[in-house]
């Protein structure tokens, strides 16, 4: 887990730093390994009241690694050693395990965001209870340019925070938005500029206070945004299932590649 992850504790706070700075802290097969890892340390430590989680480097996390994505272009799957159309953790399969296992900690998880949160690694930010982020940071629903669709949980969790219409828009264009922005939308929960110096301070005020009454706190959240969360989680992996690798899915990544405008088929029937 080290060279992907570093976790330490302090005071019950859970410092859990993304440490792929040469890469944006993207997601590769260790990547993901290593959060899950980092997820199943903390839910079996009870001394931990509360978690920060940030990136090294230029930014958060710039989502799935490219060279996953042009795999993924070539037929391959997502993480070629899991079968992700098997809920391997309750609701979730293991790519939509690494975001929806911050919302099952029962411990607050904050995340502090800078430079950018892309894709996946947009998702993962949405899997905190709280994010707090950098002015001028950028975000952006990624996965369509590349001819998929957020298959990490995203799409549930953000039509939990911003309206209908704006989570539409943001996933059918792929575009750039602003810190800004993603605070007027309900993304963002502080505008600040040090979010790790801001979340950690926050952590540890929920760390000074009664751990079961946070932790029955959580579970009460958890409960009001849950509704319909498993049959959306299923529908994510099936959706995405049928575009990876399809015909569509493959020029939209060597248009990319190429820099240069795609030229697509007809759209698959459904």
């Amino acid at each position: 887990m080290e060279d992907r992850i570093r976790l330490t504790i302090d005071a019950h706070v859970a410092d859990v730093r993304l440490v792929r700075p040469g890469k944006l802290n993207a997601l590769d097969p260790p990547m993901f390994e290593a959060i899950a890892e980092a997820g199943s340390r903390l839910r079996q430590d009870r001394s931990v009241r509360a978690v920060v989680l940030s990136g090294e480097g230029r930014g958060f996390c710039a989502g799935l690694d490219i060279e996953r994505i042009t795999g993924i272009a070539k037929g391959e799957s997502l993480l070629p050693s899991v079968d992700l159309n098997k809920r391997t953790h309750g609701w979730a399969n293991f790519a939509q395990h690494i975001v929806w296992q911050w919302r099952e900690l029962p411990v607050p998880v904050i995340a502090a965001v800078h430079g950018f949160a892309f894709g996946g690694g947009f998702q993962l930010a949405l899997g905190a209870d709280m994010r707090f982020v950098a002015p001028g940071t950028q975000f952006s629903v990624l996965e369509t340019k590349w001819g998929l669709v957020p298959d990490m949980a995203g799409t549930h969790l953000m039509r939990h925070l911003a309206r209908e219409d704006v989570v539409r828009e943001l996933t059918y264009t792929a575009r750039l938005f602003s810190a800004e922005e993603a605070l007027g939308y309900g993304f963002v929960t502080r505008l600040i500029d040090d979010p790790r110096a801001a979340a950690l301070a926050t952590a540890r005020e929920i760390a000074s206070t009664s751990p079961d009454a946070i932790r029955a706190a959580k579970r009460l959240l958890n409960l009001a945004t849950t509704n319909d969360a498993a049959a959306l989680l299923v529908a994510e992996t099936e959706e995405q299932r049928r575009l990876i690798g399809s015909a569509n899915q493959r020029e939209a990544v060597q248009a990319n590649l190429e820099n240069r405008a795609p030229r697509f088929a007809g759209a698959l029937a459904g």
